[in-house]
């Protein structure tokens, strides 16, 4: 998709989510960096729709993003039926995955900026092993309490000093779609993509789900039992309040289509 044809969304609890493939969000980046414009990508799963129904700021972040893929299959389910047929998953370590292969074959560099420390160079370690063109121009794994204005100010330079094209942000949900609208127009890459544990995942450090599990849309069931104490309290919030929404939606959709029917 191009600025003359925007990208379709589905507005799933209220969130506007981008009803895409895989190819089309490849597509997008590579116009973005074509014409040096300057975009944020939301990886959004059920954990952001969820955030945003009591956070505006992260509903108006989503509203103001290039793109906001559909990161889980729930997000798929709810697209397609709400008319979005040919929506796909465009899963967070699969399209950093696509978007490196495709950078080394143009020459598009990257930056790493999140995660724990060495996170981010163990991941640059791993990706250019598997794509040895990949041209990685920084990495940078900040500190986890809130950078001081000079130290803001200090790493938004350092980032333009290294002149990548993508801004891969890996600080986790909502911290990372903050930090990139934030900054939208301070980093002069054309694109910033906040990937959250896909550093972990593509550096070799957290295990992903089964294909099987991710297919069936229990991703967070892995997580949930891989890392408990630290996911008990999010999963059992999320999931039961995503599904009474998601179904509540769908049941007014349904009853809006039963009183107007198509003549």
């Amino acid at each position: 998709m191009t600025a003359e044809n925007p990208l379709p969304r589905a507005r799933i609890m209220g969130v506007n989510v981008s009803a895409i493939t895989m190819a089309d969000a490849l597509r997008t980046v590579e116009d973005w960096i074509g014409r040096k414009a300057h975009n944020y990508v939301c990886i959004t799963g059920v954990h952001g729709v969820i955030e945003s129904q009591s956070d505006p700021k992260l509903m108006a972040i989503h509203e103001g993003a290039g793109m906001a893929t559909p990161d889980g299959m729930p997000l798929v389910w709810m697209a397609r039926k709400l008319g979005y047929g040919g929506t796909e998953r465009v899963y967070g370590p699969e399209l950093m995955l696509r978007l490196s292969a495709l950078s080394a074959q143009k020459g598009y560099r990257q930056y790493y900026f999140g995660g724990a420390p060495g996170l981010a160079e163990r991941l640059r370690e791993r990706l250019t092993e598997r794509f040895p063109a990949l041209a990685v121009a920084g990495t940078f794994s900040p500190p986890f309490r809130p950078a001081s204005v000079d130290e803001d100010e200090e790493t938004v330079r350092m980032i333009n000093a290294a002149r990548p094209d993508i801004v891969w942000v890996g600080l986790s949900t909502p911290k990372q779609e903050y930090w990139m609208a934030g900054h939208l127009g301070r980093i002069d890459a054309p694109v910033m993509i906040g990937v959250g544990a896909a550093f972990d995942f593509l550096a070799g450090t957290k295990r992903q789900a089964p294909a099987w599990m991710q297919k069936r849309g229990l991703e967070w069931l892995f997580r949930l039992l891989s890392e408990p104490r630290r996911l008990w309290r999010r999963y059992g919030r999320i999931v039961p309040q995503f599904i009474f929404g998601a179904s509540l939606q769908l049941l007014r959709q349904k009853t809006a289509l039963a009183a107007n029917p198509k003549r």
